[in-house]
């Protein structure tokens, strides 16, 4: 058996109210809620702070030393990092590589570069310390950086180096690392007065292939280094790297003429194949020249090409 029901709303002033009548037994009004008037006036608009917000930090003065591909790499990160490039030291004429491109890509005045030699100008490294550098980079520059010129930045200078150290400090790392059979890989660094020996901050290590040359191995710990910078810059200038001390106990160091102890081939001597192999790899690094015999006082230069079945 259903009920008659009746039921109401009501609307009016500031509330509103429900009525309902079930079959003769009526219910009260009811209170439901507080109604606002209608309006068509606009929301109040939000409130702004008057506070200014925290001025952004400044982005890192540095001064690059730059050489050869990995510093035109470098540069052109530093740049796409935000980093404010304020001076940059060359290489002098005769042993510059890419430095037209280095040149444009850090897009700086004439008076705000210079080249290595001077560094030993007192008024060279008052002009540079006017410009009030943080730190210094360091990618590919063929020159030993003294003691005066570091103490120019108070957070040091940080150095790209194509070998896992302490192995292979000094020179041609690609070499050394084929000849002595060791893990390969590129180090990033901060400088001290020694050669390549300052704190380490990180590193890369690649593959060493059977079929790697003194010339191949370069080119890929060359990209191994730039890969190394772009993805710590960041974190260096955040002070998220920690510097490690260098284990000398492990170190190993090349001159540049260290490679003329193992570029003349004696053919008469015995050998173990796989080290003659290792050597004739390691030198075929053109355009220098490498290992070589002699016959009747005449020089035969060897490049050995490999070929993976």
């Amino acid at each position: 058996m259903s009920l008659p029901t009746e039921a109401g709303l009501h609307l009016g002033g500031q509330t509103s109210s429900l009525w309902l009548h079930l079959g003769g037994i009526g219910f009260q009004p009811v209170i439901l809620l507080a109604a606002q008037p209608f309006t068509t006036q606009p929301p109040p608009a939000a409130h702004h702070s008057t506070t200014n917000p925290p001025h952004p930090k400044a982005p890192m003065k540095v001064v690059c030393f730059a050489n050869n591909t990995v510093g035109l790499e470098s540069v052109r990160h530093l740049r796409k990092a935000g980093t404010e490039i304020v001076a940059l030291v060359v290489h002098e004429p005769a042993k510059q590589k890419r430095t037209t491109e280095i040149i444009a890509a850090a897009n700086l005045p004439q008076e705000n570069i210079f080249t290595a030699s001077q560094l030993s100008d007192a008024a060279t490294l008052e002009q540079i310390a006017a410009l009030k550098p943080e730190c210094g980079l360091s990618a590919f520059f063929g020159y030993i950086l003294k003691q005066p010129t570091i103490d120019l930045f108070p957070r040091g200078i940080v150095n790209l180096h194509t070998s896992l150290l302490p192995l292979h400090r000094g020179s041609y790392p690609n070499v050394w690392t084929i000849v002595d059979q060791t893990a390969a890989g590129a180090t990033m660094h901060l400088v001290d007065k020694g050669v390549d020996t300052g704190p380490i901050l990180a590193q890369n290590q690649i593959p060493l292939f059977p079929d790697d040359t003194g010339l191949s191995l370069n080119q890929r710990l060359e990209t191994a280094a730039v890969e190394l910078l772009q993805s710590n810059w960041s974190k260096f200038v955040s002070g998220e790297l920690q510097p490690l001390p260098q284990d000398d106990s492990l170190a190993s160091l090349h001159r540049a003429s260290d490679t003329a102890n193992i570029d003349r081939i004696d053919l008469d001597a015995t050998v173990r194949a796989g080290d003659l192999i290792d050597v004739l790899r390691a030198r075929t690094f053109p355009p220098h020249r490498g290992a070589y015999f002699e016959v009747d006082g005449q020089r035969y230069f060897l490049e050995l090409k490999i070929e993976k079945e």
